[in-house]
């Protein structure tokens, strides 16, 4: 009796494939590239700082409240400011008028961290309570001051920006002396709730 070609050969084909489908092949190893990071929303605010210098405890909206020993309270303590921490309780505005409408504050502390450079530690938080926007951001990070411009994280926030990540964009707009200064603080926020 002879075969069933048709059989035979449709059992060849189904090894056939099996085989090549089992053997692994070597494929080269590619990444899918992610998609661009595109904020889900950009916020632009202003925030003064007004530093009590003794004589100035009506308008003062923040503080030095350690310093290292050969500093002290009123005074920041030498060129870098090394070892004063200062806390702060200032308004924020969306342009860069001090007498502006506020609207949120801006509340927190920096630590001046370096000896040799003019540096901070910024953790803060901008609260808002308005029609606009209700709830926190949160910040932290290092600022190395003389730089236009400095990044810090967005870690988190509160209400309107609930779980709310990112990065926010500070340039020293003004200042004026030791006593005053005002940042432009552009925020990018990745991630949104």
């Amino acid at each position: 009796m002879e075969p069933n070609k048709g059989l035979v050969s449709a059992l060849f084909l189904f090894f056939l494939l099996n085989a090549t489908i089992a053997s692994p092949t070597p494929k080269p190893h590619i990444k899918p590239r992610p998609p661009p990071h595109h904020p889900c929303r950009h916020l632009t605010f202003y925030f003064h700082d007004i530093i009590f210098n003794g004589k100035n405890s009506k308008n003062a909206t923040a503080a030095i409240v350690g310093s290292p020993p050969w500093g002290n309270r009123t005074i920041l303590a030498g060129q870098s400011h090394f070892g004063n921490i200062v806390v702060f309780d200032d308004p924020i505005t969306l342009d860069n008028n001090l007498h502006s409408a506020p609207v949120g504050r801006a509340q927190g502390f920096y630590i001046y961290d370096r000896k040799d450079i003019f540096t901070a530690w910024l953790g803060f938080s901008f609260v808002f309570n308005s029609t606009q926007h209700r709830g926190s951001i949160n910040f932290a990070g290092a600022d190395p001051l003389m730089n236009k411009t400095r990044d810090v994280s967005v870690i988190g926030g509160t209400g309107d920006f609930f779980m709310t990540r990112g990065v926010a964009t500070l340039e020293t707009d003004a200042f004026e002396g030791e006593v005053y200064f005002r940042l432009r603080v552009d925020i990018k926020l990745y991630e949104c709730w």
